[in-house]
């Protein structure tokens, strides 16, 4: 049997307990590219091979700037088993940070997607004076094909026995920059033994009847390439969406078992689910909302009564079975991470017959501190799940959630400053998050230690708490909660504009265009209404009072989200400046 001790005894594994004809799949221009298990591991090793023709050794980092497709776990593990690493880059990088991540990490080679990709790191790399050898995914004029390397590996005949003989549990397997909010990116260093811990630890996530899964979180950051390792682990065939706006297709393409997400893509289907709800007349409307009014106030597993659990059957059969069609037919569970996830959504996706486990991590934790499960007694609503059997978590006096363990980083690259700062002398990690551990070890976060504010008055305010119940609001696309040494908290707005023309059609309102409608009185009323209603229970000190909507929704592309879907707050707060100031000039 395998021992798994370094990422690339996953694939030993794979050819030996589960080899098949589909071992992973990725669509370009509306086709699937299926390859099997010997087809997958031959590219590997001839990948590897053509990297050792060209002077690549253990120790050295190569960058891969790509979306997901299989070419990207081709790189991954042919890098790593020559005991060299992968430096992810994310393609909406600016070109100081592209340039000082290439610079830091030394790196040796770039492997790349498409044309536009190879435009802005050729860019970065002029403008820095560096000369670094690239390779494409896809045609690009004047660079060399990925496959130049595979048929030159193809040809040789070189050992990679005492390449892979060579790389231990505790060497490095990946350098991932996180974005700071002030300064250069700090390079996480984390080893095979790291992530292969949270690999281990999160087994129990895939049930034996989980054998299909969609992948399109970016495989640049650690959360969805955690989960992908696992996939491999399992013997879960992969994938790739062909693009974030071809998932509702890819999923009816592929119907998998699940796939893994982030809240705000939860949001959507939701809204879009209720949205279509509200167009249903007589019988047909009563029964949704019947039926998603019972879904809300769904209970963990075995909490519900005998009498819900019926009406709940019915339920399903009726509405919620068209939810599972939509995402279809087959989702065993979704795992979701990277924000906080609605208490209310998770209860209405397990009422569908559509299991939701909420996890939590960061970069640095390989990623999975904690994380809900299907296992019995092994999921709260409104927690990030029990914390793995790995990870030793203790909260500080200040409320601060720190962890050590094996999947837990060793530090940043070459910042030992950053390091010290980090990891104190008992060895724990500090998160930045704060949070609390209940009597039934369950982890819940109540917020980012470094994003709560204290108002002019002195009072402490959590803004995520706020605008996680803000989102709630079928109306609110995108919120931020702002009034850090200000008079009271107030909020930033982004409409969710399908939604609202829809109410002002309803209502007999001009929607015109979306810088329009956010200055129409009776709009600005009906937000102060749901902000009103959704402030219930909030302290009178951390309510927004007031808010501003914004004509444009916050993106990756333009630096005001994370890779992740999480706010850049910095960058918001002063683009944003001249309205914040508004809010408190009234």
């Amino acid at each position: 049997m395998t021992v798994v001790t370094r990422i690339f005894d996953l694939l030993t594994q794979y050819e030996a307990r589960f080899a098949k004809p589909s071992m992973v799949a990725g669509k370009a221009d509306g086709k699937w590219t299926n390859y099997s298990t010997a087809d997958f591991i031959s590219i590997v090793d001839n990948l590897s091979k053509g990297l050792v023709t060209e002077g690549i050794k253990k120790g050295d980092k190569i960058a891969l700037m790509s979306a997901n497709r299989p070419e990207w776990n081709f790189c991954d593990f042919a890098i790593n088993q020559l005991g060299a690493a992968v430096v992810p880059l994310y393609p909406t990088l600016s070109d100081h940070d592209l340039a000082f991540i290439i610079n830091d990490a030394a790196v040796r080679t770039i492997f790349l997607s498409n044309n536009d990709l190879y435009k802005k790191v050729k860019a970065a790399l002029d403008a820095n004076n560096l000369d670094i050898p690239i390779y494409a995914f896809d045609p690009v004029p004047g660079i060399p094909s990925w496959q130049e390397l595979t048929t030159k590996g193809s040809q040789s005949a070189i050992d990679l026995t005492p390449y892979r003989d060579a790389v231990s549990a505790d060497d490095l397997l990946t350098l991932i920059y996180t974005s700071g909010t002030t300064g250069n990116p700090k390079g996480v260093y984390l080893s095979h033994r790291n992530v292969l811990t949270n690999v281990s630890d999160c087994h129990h996530l895939l049930p034996s009847y989980f054998k299909k899964a969609l992948s399109f979180l970016p495989l640049c950051h650690i959360f969805e390439r955690m989960v992908v390792y696992l996939y491999f682990a399992k013997g879960v065939e992969i994938h790739y969406a062909e693009s974030l706006d071809t998932i509702v297709a890819d999923i009816n393409d592929v119907k998998p078992d699940g796939f893994t997400t982030v809240p705000r893509l939860l949001e959507k289907v939701y809204d879009r689910i209720v949205s279509k709800g509200k167009e249903l007349t007589g019988i047909k409307k009563q029964l949704f909302f019947w039926a998603l009014n019972l879904g809300l106030s769904n209970k963990e597993p075995g909490k519900n009564s005998g009498w819900f659990n019926l009406r709940l059957s019915i339920a399903r059969k009726l509405v919620f079975s068209k939810w599972q069609a939509a995402l279809g037919g087959n989702i065993k569970l979704i795992v979701s991470g990277g924000a906080a996830l609605q208490p209310r959504l998770a209860r209405v996706f397990w009422a569908a017959g559509i299991p939701v486990l909420e996890g939590y991590g960061l970069t640095e934790t390989s990623p999975v501190i904690a994380v809900n499960s299907l296992e019995k007694d092994g999921v709260k609503f409104g927690t990030v799940g029990k914390v793995l059997k790995s990870v030793t978590v203790k909260i500080a006096p200040d409320g601060e959630i720190l962890c050590k363990g094996p999947s837990i980083f060793s530090g940043y690259y070459g910042n030992d400053t950053a390091t010290a700062e980090a990891i104190d002398n008992d060895g724990f990690f500090h998160t930045g998050d704060i949070g609390e551990l209940d009597d039934d070890g369950f982890l819940r976060i109540t917020d980012r230690k470094k994003e709560m504010f204290k108002t002019a008055g002195g009072k402490y305010v959590a803004p995520q708490a706020l605008e996680n119940k803000y989102m709630e609001s079928t109306l609110i696309a995108q919120v931020m909660v702002v009034g850090e040494n200000l008079k009271f908290p107030a909020a930033l707005i982004v409409p969710a504009f399908d939604q609202l023309e829809n109410w002002c059609k309803l209502k007999g309102i001009p929607f015109g265009s979306k810088a329009e409608v956010v200055q129409r009185p009776e709009v600005i009323d009906k937000y102060q209404r749901e902000l009103d209603r959704l402030n219930q229970g909030f302290g009178q000190w951390e309510k927004a009072k007031k808010f501003v909507l914004l004509p444009h929704e916050w993106t990756i592309d333009a630096g005001e989200l994370t890779p992740k879907l999480s706010l850049k707050r910095k960058v918001i707060k002063q683009r944003y400046e001249k309205e914040i100031e508004s809010i408190y000039q009234e």
